[in-house]
């Protein structure tokens, strides 16, 4: 892949970056370093490997449901300063 201003000015246009000249000038010289780096994976010969999978098996922590009483109405609003007729009440949004 050819690496350019022109490709460059594209990703970062499709990303809603405004970059000065000098910032593309970093950039560029930066991703190219990136990519570099990181061609230098296609060369490792994975012909003979197995995927690999996480090593260690996963499982949820999770606790057991302990059904509990609810709290009613009044309890879930009474340290409530901003409610109104048995509800919260919100900031008015329009």
């Amino acid at each position: 892949m050819r690496l350019d201003k022109k490709l460059l000015k594209q990703v970062a246009d499709n990303a809603r970056l405004k970059l000065t000249e000098k910032e593309m000038d970093e950039f560029l010289k930066e991703l190219s370093e990136v990519l570099t780096a990181f061609s230098k994976l296609d060369e490792v010969d994975t012909k003979n490997i197995k995927p690999a999978f996480h090593p260690i098996e996963l499982k949820n922590k999770l606790r057991e449901d302990n059904v509990k009483k609810c709290l009613t109405q009044n309890q879930a609003l009474s340290n409530s300063k901003n409610n109104h007729r048995g509800y919260f009440k919100g900031p008015r949004i329009i």
